[in-house]
């Protein structure tokens, strides 16, 4: 189902040759499940009519301001307060002006104006007027008033002349608001938990087992995951690696320690074990440093399995559970085994016998296994670029 749906869109229809494309955009926002009510000012009657209009969006269409009907049934306060987000499109520069400079002569205007909503502007004029001093000048000032661009594209002006002030196409526009919505949802502050880097497992107070995990990976995630909006905590274990400030950042050194701060740091929406814990820890660790010795015994035992006992927690199991895996060989049959027995929802895998994406690379290749057996393969890249495409599919999920 589209995110767009039962969503409530005013769209407002200035004039331009742009305005018959109005008419696909109204359809497709309709076949998106939206609810639209459509203002047509008095140079937009010029190209379309509201009979069209009203046909296509199964709704009335205003245009005078001053007309007793309209004020009677929905007041300009009341339109622009119905809408989850105003759309004008096309954006003429009469009206990019007037909105800039605080005029309100007409419904168009005096709605926006009023309006406690965000507004999408999609320009359509010709390419000098869109290049004047002026329109640039305006454009700035209502980025300030927290108005969004869609466009403008280049291409064949109507005129006969070439270049930047096509209005955009209604796909474009829609896939604008998509987005748009879906990162409105994340300021709800969705939750976080990550964790990143070795484990530290204490032979004695000098000594220890760990592995040759960087925590690069790990780091951009939350990066990644702390960017789209999320409330993220990163729970590391020893590395040199910075994080933002918006990240709540976790030191830890051992297994067990990772595992008592992921308990604290739950219930989240998400939760990442990119972590490369130490499998094993000294059943009994030395108080003392243990002297150089021809021959040594240690008895080791399992440790705590975070990603097994959060995916299988009764009561405060995330929503999404992602596991990583680093293998050396039988990468996809390995993957499969471990997203079985874990019981998490998706595995994230990877070759680290390539030297090219192993533990200590700044880039990464991956693949992830899903339990409906699909499997999506993000190609060699830097590792915060693989961070936003599997952040992007965790979205995606969650929406």
């Amino acid at each position: 189902m589209s995110n767009l749906n039962n969503k409530k869109i005013l769209l407002i229809i200035c004039g331009g040759i742009a305005a018959y494309k109005s008419l696909e955009l109204i359809r497709l926002l309709k076949k998106d499940g939206v609810s639209i009510k459509t203002i047509l000012t008095k140079n937009g009657a010029e190209f379309v009519t509201p009979l069209s209009i009203s046909s296509l969006s199964q709704s009335k269409v205003y245009q005078d301001l001053f007309s007793v009907e309209n004020e009677a049934e929905m007041d300009h306060i009341s339109l622009s307060r119905w809408a989850d987000l105003i759309l004008i499109a096309p954006a003429t520069a009469n009206t990019i002006s007037k909105l800039a400079n605080g005029n309100s002569d007409d419904l168009a205007s005096t709605v926006a104006l009023a309006s406690n909503k965000k507004i999408f502007i999609a320009p359509a004029m010709n390419v000098r007027m869109w290049e004047h001093q002026s329109t640039k000048q305006n454009i700035t000032k209502l980025k300030t008033y927290n108005y969004e661009l869609i466009g403008p594209e280049v291409g064949d002006m109507a005129c006969g002349e070439y270049g930047e002030g096509k209005m955009s196409e209604p796909k474009e526009i829609i896939s604008k608001l998509k987005i748009y919505f879906k990162d409105l949802k994340l300021k709800t502050k969705l939750k976080a938990v990550v964790t990143a880097g070795p484990t530290k497992e204490y032979i004695d107070p000098v000594r220890y087992i760990s592995n040759k995990s960087s925590g690069k990976q790990g780091y951009e995630i939350a990066k990644s995951l702390s960017k789209k909006g999320f409330e993220t905590t990163l729970i590391s274990g020893p590395t040199n690696l910075k994080v933002n400030n918006d990240v709540n950042l976790i030191e830890v050194e051992t297994a067990e320690e990772m595992f008592q701060s992921t308990l604290k740091s739950l219930p989240v929406d998400v939760a990442i074990f990119s972590a490369a814990v130490c499998d094993y820890k000294v059943k009994e660790t030395s108080k003392i440093k243990i002297k150089k010795q021809d021959k040594i015994s240690l008895e080791l035992e399992k440790n705590v399995d975070i990603l097994d006992c959060i995916s299988n927690h009764n009561s405060l199991r995330p929503k999404l559970v992602v596991g990583f895996a680093a293998e050396t060989n039988n990468l996809e049959s390995y993957a499969n085994k471990k997203l079985s027995e874990k019981n998490c929802d998706w595995i994230v895998a990877n070759d680290v016998s390539n030297e090219s994406i192993g533990f200590d690379s700044d880039f990464n290749e991956v693949s992830i296994f899903y339990k409906n057996k699909k499997i999506d393969k993000l190609n060699y890249k830097s590792k915060s670029e693989i961070s936003d495409e599997l952040v992007e599919k965790i979205i995606d999920h969650l929406n």
